[in-house]
């Protein structure tokens, strides 16, 4: 059944709010429309594409929470962060971080996006990578999106250091898996600031 258009940008309107993370292409699905329709719908609305709701979201929920670099510079957008604990961040592969011959995603991208969210999970304004043990386990290819999700696994504070895993996916496939040994300094009195 096919929805009028004020019905249709009432229900679009919604299901952005639910979740800012809908793509164009799985709201033209879900509303039995065109890409298009979808576009100039959000344009109406006044709605932002995908992109721009991720960072809106992103800098109002975590801005104040990452610590040890701006949350500029964060390769990809993070979308959930529990210091010292997780971090998921969500990076979508464009024609700038492929190569042009095959339009498979250059793999410093995604070493990239887990260190960089490996970096922002530590609850310090100094946090540093020593060592990492990576594997890429499948291509990832142009117009796929990456979630990397990253977790605390071992926290030694009176050695200054943090062992991080992260595991990015595509569609729920693992694509890269890495294990980051961060620094951290020491304090004192024992307890993080």
């Amino acid at each position: 059944m096919r929805l009028n258009k004020k019905e249709r940008q009432r229900l679009l309107k919604e299901t952005i709010l639910e979740n800012p993370f809908v793509t164009d292409e799985e709201l033209a699905e879900k509303f039995s429309v065109s890409i298009q329709t979808i576009r100039l719908d959000r344009l109406e609305l006044n709605i932002p594409e995908l992109r721009e709701r991720i960072k809106n979201v992103a800098q109002k929920n975590f801005s104040e929470e990452v610590r040890s670099l701006p949350i500029e510079e964060v390769i990809g957008e993070i979308i959930d962060i529990e210091l010292d604990e997780h971090a998921i961040s969500l990076l979508d592969i464009k024609e700038e971080h492929v190569f042009k011959r095959n339009n498979i995603a250059r793999g410093h991208h995604l070493f990239a996006q887990a260190n960089s969210l490996a970096v922002a999970v530590i609850n310090d304004e100094l946090a540093l990578t020593i060592k990492s043990n990576i594997q890429f386990i499948r291509q990832v290819k142009l117009g796929e999106r990456v979630i990397a999700k990253a977790k605390v696994v071992e926290k030694e504070m009176e050695k200054g250091r943090t062992v991080v895993h992260v595991e990015s996916f595509v569609n729920h496939e693992l694509v890269f898996k890495g294990e980051f040994h961060m620094y951290r300094p020491k304090h004192k009195e024992g307890v993080q600031k």
